[in-house]
């Protein structure tokens, strides 16, 4: 039974109390494993829970860096964009989770995260960042706009992609459509909470078209 002894907290504090809001009840949050480009060609991967889908035609999606708290910069995935254009965004599985959270590690510009993870590169077609071959779902997609609302630590930015190629191995399809069961994907929540999506329950929906059937 919820209880009706609600604190109240203003947003005007330091950011990190804001940040633990957002993480605590935004929840569980898709990852984005954000693969670009660096400057001399290097390849640079980086994972992002802050990932929504924003259009399905055209097919845009969204993701949302935080200015660095350490440096109070961008991320070196936001620097890759705005230069080359384009990225991919590959996902996070119970297969792969453990490195993709090894490739959030802040290395130094230029070294190769999929190297350092032990992950794999694999060419994309329509973009010249990499792929993620131990993403089972990748979307090939160019820069289409950035929102910034901040320069201070904490303050985010809205980038979004618009998809133009994606690739889905056969494993995790059934009868035309990605089944949640065999994709296997895993989310975020707060703290060190992660979430599997084991478990499920059907429920209709009462919108008159339903184009996920």
């Amino acid at each position: 039974m919820l209880s009706f002894g609600m604190n109240t907290y203003h947003t005007t504090g330091a950011f990190a109390d804001n940040y633990k809001f957002l993480i605590g009840s935004i929840i569980p949050r898709p990852i984005a494993v954000v693969s670009t480009r660096n400057v001399d060609g290097s390849n640079n991967l980086a994972p992002f829970s802050f990932f929504t889908a924003v259009s399905a035609s055209p097919m845009i999606i969204a993701f949302c860096p935080l200015i660095r708290s350490s440096d109070s910069s961008f991320k070196d995935t936001v620097k890759n964009i705005l230069r080359e254009r384009e990225f991919v965004v590959n996902f996070c599985t119970e297969d792969n989770f453990q490195k993709v959270n090894l490739a959030s590690t802040e290395l130094p510009y230029g070294q190769d995260e999929f190297a350092f993870a032990g992950l794999t590169p694999v060419d994309a077609q329509t973009v010249k960042a990499r792929r993620l071959r131990e993403s089972p779902v990748q979307f090939e997609c160019v820069f289409r706009d950035m929102l910034c609302y901040g320069q201070t630590p904490g303050a985010g930015s809205l980038i979004t992609g618009e998809v133009k190629l994606v690739h889905v191995d056969e494993a995790v399809m059934r009868d035309g459509k990605i089944a949640t069961d065999l994709l296997k994907a895993v989310g975020r929540g707060a703290g060190n909470d992660w979430f599997k999506t084991d478990s499920r329950f059907q429920l209709e929906r009462l919108t008159k078209a339903q184009i996920q059937n």
